[in-house]
């Protein structure tokens, strides 16, 4: 059985062996080939990512690190405490680095410390001036709410980056990135049948498995009838854990000019709260 500091002869070079289990396999293993100075990381430092130019200098380097966290934060982030050890294990080393070849992606020949200095930062409860905003709707009432929210605290801290995004139309790989970016987040749902629209559901079971760290929550939704969508959201999000702020924000039908006002204070107060 292959373990860490294993080494295979190829001449004048060796191959050297790492394992790294659950990065993002239990039988993950980086090779580094000695003379070339080249790590073969598997999946780490990837992304999901085809360019015909192959290397990170050669395509477009917003998005090329856009698609590395969006990769980060849908895969690696329940793994964030073993990818610091495990980088910090391969420092240890000492080892001259002249590039990095995932398994998927672009390969890393300019300056390939700048995408493990970037996972070190990931791996660290990452979190930007984000607030992000999560709904699902039926009759667009809780749109305009999550809408009249956002204004809210845009009107209280012009510095925040507020984004919204209806979770019937959004992919979630890309709302689960925004999710990893934000210190904290409002999620949103109609109650229909006594519960929660799925899409809004789905979500929270995703994220759950995720386990992200120090961010903060909270929900809002309005009802017809009964109304246990804002109580319902703001459980399962505290089991995936979020710490929850307060106790959501829920509104009766479509919300008048009143109610909107309200949105609007609510969103203000919520940014006192974090």
């Amino acid at each position: 059985m292959v373990k860490t500091g294993d080494r295979l002869s190829l001449g004048s070079r060796e191959l050297i062996f790492i394992e790294a289990p659950m990065l993002h396999w239990p039988d993950s293993m980086f090779v580094y080939l000695t003379g070339d100075e080249i790590l073969f990381s598997n999946d780490g430092f990837g992304q999901h990512y085809a360019s015909e130019h192959m290397f990170n200098d050669r395509v477009d380097q917003h998005e090329l690190m856009e698609e590395c966290l969006k990769y980060y934060a849908n895969i690696l982030t329940p793994f964030s405490p073993m990818v610091t050890k495990k980088i910090n294990e391969i420092l240890s080393f000492n080892l001259p680095l002249d590039m990095i070849c995932t398994s998927h992606g672009v390969i890393w020949r300019d300056n390939p410390v700048q995408i493990v200095e970037q996972y070190m930062r990931w791996a660290n409860n990452y979190q930007e001036n984000q607030i992000t905003l999560l709904y699902d709707t039926m009759w667009a009432s809780t749109r305009v709410m999550a809408e009249h929210i956002a204004a809210g605290i845009r009107e209280a801290d012009p510095s925040i980056t507020v984004k919204i995004y209806n979770l019937a139309k959004t992919d979630k790989n890309d709302v689960i990135t925004e999710i990893f970016k934000s210190k904290s987040i409002l999620m949103g749902s109609p109650t229909v049948n006594n519960g929660i629209l799925v899409a809004v559901a789905g979500l929270i079971e995703e994220v759950k498995g995720l386990k992200f760290k120090n961010k903060k929550a909270a929900a809002f939704g309005s009802y017809g009838w009964s109304g246990e969508a804002v109580k319902i959201i703001s459980e399962r999000l505290g089991g995936a854990g979020f710490a929850i702020v307060d106790d959501g924000l829920s509104l009766s039908w479509s919300p008048d000019e009143e109610n909107r006002k309200k949105c609007r204070e609510y969103g203000r107060q919520f940014v006192t709260k974090l």
